[in-house]
């Protein structure tokens, strides 16, 4: 499919305001995952559990996900470069909190303050490429942004552990504020998007059963490691959240003003491609936090091998971005996304065919093939989407998708983090062999949503055709 405006060329000062969003979303997701080796330290400095310190990062990723469900509406109503004023301030603080930290509750609010930012330049960052560059040339840009998104978590490790072993885990934050200066200074001069003019006032009501409805369900997944399934841990704050879910959608649809306009999943295509969305990044995060765990418990590799075991695929994956968005802007969203989503469940299919005769070097290699599909598909699902709903809704497109996503990750780590758990603590057999059975449970459980993300997009695509 050729398109005319794949000859058109992007302003420099577009490209300037991209930049300044792109700079502080992957400071943002950088630190979010750099912190993760750091825990045993900062448990000893701090006294408190490393149950305790793993709340620096899933505070930090419901705090996200809770921020990027507003994005709907402050991009219809605020001006852009104000945002960005905004999130640049609130991350420099939260960073320098989180710096000079003399007690854990300071890091934390440090670093639930930083979340905030990561929460409005992510969404922000695609709001530039949905409203200032031409439709031909939207799968490549897209494809850059998805970059951004894949190579920061996969650099933050190896960021915060080798800053933490040569200096101090506080230089981890000290060392990425000039970056995030520079965003705030291009911001300031160069992101010029006028908001929609909407008028509404913020519904803060959705907003609380949203955070109430995220908050108790990562939390009713998180005790699942460790409490049975119908113990009260477990089911009273599922209920919660299952009751806060019901009225969260009642009131963004009856309301006089919507903090998502979730209507847009009433449109089929919509909603296929916001499943597959999720599920990309369900498989993506999920798989990222099982094999290095698989690789200690059940291979006995090294923690550093375990880690290095990622590192190859996620940079191929963050390689292939760019390519994909090119692939779709010259031949359409359906090839692309179906050779991904294809490759995503062939690269999960092996973890299940050949388990029993996986290595370090097998596991990097399924890996590779599995984050090449990821990234085939992942930023071409909210392209396609936003190209399939009228202009005034693509704000809605980005922050509901972008919501999903993380929300998606936060999940999936902490379903397969509990089936692991269970099959550890309640199996039979040595150790050995109880993680050997999470991993299988783990790894049928990624290849089965891999398999109904590729049926969905099939989907989509078919009706896509119809409507043509």
């Amino acid at each position: 499919m050729q398109n005319n405006d794949l000859n058109e060329n992007i302003k420099r000062k577009t490209l300037l305001a991209l930049l300044a969003a792109a700079l502080l979303s992957f400071t943002g997701i950088l630190t979010e995952t750099s912190m993760n080796v750091t825990f045993p330290e900062l448990s000893k400095i701090f006294n408190v559990t490393l149950d305790a310190v793993q709340w620096l990062t899933t505070g930090y990723l419901l705090m996200v996900t809770i921020v990027m469900a507003t994005t709907a509406y402050l991009l219809k109503r605020f001006p852009s470069r104000g945002i960005h004023l905004f999130a640049a301030i609130a991350f420099v603080i939260g960073d320098i909190m989180c710096a000079i930290a003399p007690s854990f509750s300071i890091l934390l609010i440090g670093r639930i303050i930083q979340a905030m930012a990561t929460g409005l330049s992510t969404p922000l960052m695609f709001h530039i490429i949905f409203t200032q560059i031409p439709k031909g040339r939207i799968g490549s840009m897209t494809g850059l942004a998805g970059m951004v998104i894949s190579l920061a978590p996969a650099l933050g490790p190896t960021y915060g552990g080798v800053i933490s072993s040569l200096l101090s885990w506080r230089m981890i934050f000290w060392l990425v504020l000039p970056i995030v200066i520079i965003s705030w200074l291009l911001g300031t001069k160069y992101i010029r998007i006028a908001p929609l003019g909407v008028k509404s006032s913020f519904d803060a009501l959705s907003l609380f059963f949203l955070a109430l409805t995220l908050t108790a369900l990562v939390y009713a997944v998180s005790q699942a490691a460790t409490a049975p399934i119908i113990s009260i841990p477990f089911i009273l704050p599922l209920i919660v959240g299952l009751i806060s879910l019901a009225i969260f959608i009642y009131s963004d649809t009856h309301g006089k003003t919507r903090l998502l306009d979730i209507r847009i999943l009433k449109q089929r295509t919509t909603s296929l491609s916001a499943f597959t969305y999720f599920s990309l990044q369900f498989v993506n995060i999920g798989i990222s936090f099982v094999i290095p765990v698989y690789c200690q418990y059940v291979l006995h590799t090294s923690p550093m091998i375990a880690g290095l075991t990622l590192l190859p695929g996620s940079i191929i994956g963050a390689l292939t971005s760019p390519f994909a968005g090119r692939t779709a802007d010259k031949h359409g969203y359906a090839l692309p996304i179906i050779i991904g989503l294809s490759c995503l469940t062939l690269g999960s299919l092996i973890f299940i065919i050949v388990q029993q005769w996986l290595t370090a070097i097998i596991i990097t290699l399924a890996f590779c093939l599995l984050r090449f599909g990821f990234n085939m598909g992942f930023s071409n699902t909210i392209s396609n989407a936003s190209l399939n709903v009228p202009k005034q809704n693509t704000a809605d497109v980005n922050s509901l998708f972008n919501t999903l996503q993380q929300f998606a990750g936060s999940i999936g780590v902490g379903i397969l983090a509990a089936i692991m758990a269970a099959s550890q603590n309640n199996g039979s057999g040595s150790f050995v062999q109880r993680s050997f059975i999470g991993g299988r449970y783990d790894y049928l459980v990624v290849t089965i949503l891999s398999l109904l993300a590729l049926a969905a997009a099939g989907w989509n695509f078919r009706i896509q055709s119809r409507n043509a």
